[in-house]
């Protein structure tokens, strides 16, 4: 079969949060429409430079990326050496992208830069910096759908707009869905058009050191990185997602599929995935069924981000905004307790722990524990997706802010007001046998399981015989939650006449 004549002499594909060589659809168009390609990624200070100011040399993401990226290098040498072309690999540059693409473009001469579309309001705005600055020197940029499946406009309502409600928008979703929407891009077949470095360019990823940051304990935690990680907790995954419905919600369980992480960097193909829990929703394999529908809620909220951009500041409902949050040292005192794990609710705190120790936290439990701090502490929402978006390794601004404003009633398709989770009956009901918190609580792993959930209950002797000191080795509770319920339903109250 005779194919097409290229478009264009060469052209550079920019990486951001789509860390592989295969199913990429900026790097097949590119592969497909230039004779010559080269790829690159940016350490984009704009990004990394907040992080450092804020102390977190040792950021888990950052050493993800750079993992990642030594991955996506041997691939594209593989890819390179497989059509016969040695010198192919990947370009890494540090400092601001809107500068730094331009400036590389210029250097290796290209008509056109590639890269996949990202809508979070910043990358938007430096998007349309970065093409202003390459359109003036006659460069064009393009742009392609990659990290989800349907996008912005794609599924809308009768009346044209965006869905608001989760449900609506699923079974719309599931209607407009066709093979070809899954079908990955064939980058291995255009791959001849992959060029060698040119002469004079830095090749190869820069120690972590060079970038201002240090290796934290992702290694210890043996979390697995790039594309070769990602496909091998894939296929952990589909040995055991048939029970995914049941197992999900216990944190003690390995239940989660752990690829969070993998669809926000791009090692893992949105596609891809979609296309296994549809295939397998259609078999009748239940867990697959429940995963197709997180997928879903993922895309929901970026199409949320998309049309709401005010979410990333505001609440989704603006009379919510209306909320007089606590504030002051008591309620400083009381963030600070929260985000080191000393509220005195065990499964709150051993989920705080969790996060701190590992950049994770299991999805029922960041539930949890966004509550205690919306509905229980009474602090502004806000607060807490800021520590989360600072310490989880798989933080994607658009989920993030969607799982927070549902809890803080805030957002789109939130809980009501009204329904304030109980944290001991949350803690009864998914670590009943007190696994999770042990593990995470080693002062109250002597405990019973009957009074691991609320230690202020225990008796005086049962105290004792655990080693437990409340106050000394394990803090006393910092509200009492049924108090702190009929303060939130007073505190909503400016929501109650609107919602």
């Amino acid at each position: 079969m005779t194919l097409a004549p290229k478009t264009y002499p060469s052209g550079l594909v920019w990486l951001r949060r789509d860390l592989r060589s295969h199913d990429h659809a900026a790097l097949h168009q590119a592969l497909r429409q230039c004779q010559r390609v080269w790829c690159v990624f940016v350490f984009d200070t704009d990004i990394l430079q907040p992080l450092l100011e804020r102390g977190l040399q040792a950021d888990r993401r950052v050493e993800f990326i750079h993992e990642s990226l030594i991955d996506l290098d041997e691939q594209l040498r593989a890819l390179g050496r497989s059509n016969g072309t040695e010198g192919v690999g990947l370009l890494v540059c540090h400092g601001r992208a809107i500068e730094q693409i331009p400036r590389l473009a210029a250097q290796l001469g290209v008509q056109a830069v590639y890269a996949n579309h990202d809508h979070e309001p910043a990358a938007l705005a430096r998007d349309a910096q970065v093409r202003g600055a390459l359109a003036h020197e006659g460069v064009l940029l393009h742009t392609y759908k990659d990290q989800v499946v349907f996008e912005r406009h794609e599924i809308l309502n009768q009346s044209g707009h965006a869905f608001t409600v989760f449900t609506p928008y699923k079974k719309a979703w599931l209607q407009s869905l066709t093979p070809s929407h899954t079908q990955p891009h064939p980058v291995e077949r255009f791959a001849d058009a992959l060029a060698p470095f040119p002469p004079g360019l830095a090749t190869g990823v820069p120690p972590l050191e060079a970038l201002g940051f240090v290796p934290s304990n992702l290694r210890e935690l043996k979390i697995r990185t790039g594309s070769r990680g990602a496909l091998a907790l894939l296929e952990d995954f589909l040995a055991r997602i048939e029970h995914y419905g049941q197992t999900r919600d216990f944190p003690a369980l390995k239940g989660p599929s752990y690829l969070s992480v993998h669809l926000r960097f791009g090692t893992l193909s949105i596609r891809q995935a979609v296309r296994l829990a549809h295939d397998l929703h259609q078999q009748g394999v239940a867990g697959a069924s429940t995963w197709l529908s997180e997928l879903i809620w993922r895309e929901f909220y970026q199409q949320i981000l998309a049309h709401f951009p005010h979410v990333a500041e505001r609440a989704f409902k603006p009379v919510y905004d209306r909320i007089r949050w606590e504030h002051g040292k008591t309620a400083q005192a009381h963030f600070a307790a929260w985000c080191a794990g000393q509220t005195g609710y065990p499964l709150v705190d051993a989920a705080m722990h969790q996060l701190n120790q590992s950049g994770y936290m299991h999805n029922r439990l960041r539930m949890v524990a966004a509550s205690f701090l919306c509905k229980d502490l009474g602090l502004d929402w806000r607060w807490g997706e800021r520590y989360f978006a600072d310490h989880l390794i798989d933080f994607d601004l658009a989920a993030n802010n969607g799982g927070w404003q549902w809890c803080a009633s805030s957002g789109c398709d939130a809980q009501p007001y009204f329904r304030i989770f109980n944290p001991v009956l949350q803690s009864e009901k998914f670590d009943p046998q007190g696994k999770f918190i042990r593990r995470y609580l080693p002062p109250l792993a002597s405990l019973p399981d009957a009074q691991l959930h609320a230690p202020w209950r225990a008796s005086a002797h049962d105290l004792a015989a655990a080693g437990v000191v409340l106050g000394r080795n394990y803090p006393a509770p910092l509200v009492d939650h049924f108090e702190a319920r009929a303060l939130t339903l007073e505190r909503y109250a400016v929501a109650r006449t609107e919602t």
